[in-house]
């Protein structure tokens, strides 16, 4: 075990144990938004690869209750698991995790059955990475909507085009959270910043909007566009 130097302490820090593809983009974006990263890998190429681009990275077994205690794993709140086709190994290290007392456990899942297993050792949150990703680009083929994202409970983010009548119009006067149930969070034309949405914002020629709503009304609105 190679710890190349000692872990974050503060609650904003998270470790990420497995930094294949899935693991290794959480890690990066976590970064990118400004928090300290400890990875952890068994794979020594895997541990060299990201040594330069994580705050933290060790080379360890995180299945093993003990080791996580060695490399500091107990001064953190958070916890990713991005251990996918190994199941054995996932389930072990978010077990371990949760008898070390890490408060948020975050697992990746390849199956249902491997996600009600995580939960059942302690994982608070199941992520189905390709499952996801599967949906979201068939609602995108199936539909005009730019971009998808299905929340809980039924509840989706859309980026679709604005209607064409909408152009020049205020959205209180389009109204269309009365017609359409949606709320346009926000507004983006080529070249120009975002904007958050007011009743008083006057949708431009060519704009983008951010909306939200559940899935069946994002879907309905986005084929009006």
């Amino acid at each position: 075990m190679a710890e190349k130097t000692k872990a974050p302490t503060a609650y904003e820090n998270v470790a990420v144990i497995g930094l294949g593809r899935f693991g290794g983009q959480v890690a990066e974006s976590l970064t990118r938004l400004g928090h300290e990263v400890l990875g952890v890998d068994e794979d020594p190429n895997l541990v060299q690869q990201w040594s330069d681009r994580l705050t933290h990275v060790v080379q360890a077994d995180a299945t093993d209750e003990e080791v996580l205690r060695q490399i500091g794993m107990t001064e953190f709140a958070r916890a990713v698991v991005g251990i996918g086709t190994d199941i054995e190994a996932s389930v072990l290290t978010v077990l371990a995790l949760t008898e070390i007392g890490v408060r948020e456990i975050w697992a990746k899942a390849i199956s249902v059955k491997h996600g009600k297993i995580l939960r059942s050792v302690g994982a608070h949150h199941v992520i189905y990475p390709e499952a996801t990703m599967g949906e979201r680009v068939a609602h995108l083929i199936t539909s005009r909507m730019l971009d998808f994202i299905e929340l809980d409970d039924d509840f989706a983010i859309a980026k679709t085009r604005a209607p064409r009548q909408a152009v020049g119009r205020t959205l209180a006067e389009v109204a269309l959270r009365t017609k359409y149930g949606v709320t346009v969070v926000g507004v983006k034309t080529h070249g120009a910043d975002f904007i958050y949405a007011t009743p008083d914002t006057v949708v431009p020629s060519s704009a983008v909007l951010i909306v939200a709503g559940t899935t069946e009304q994002v879907q309905r609105f986005a084929a009006t566009t």
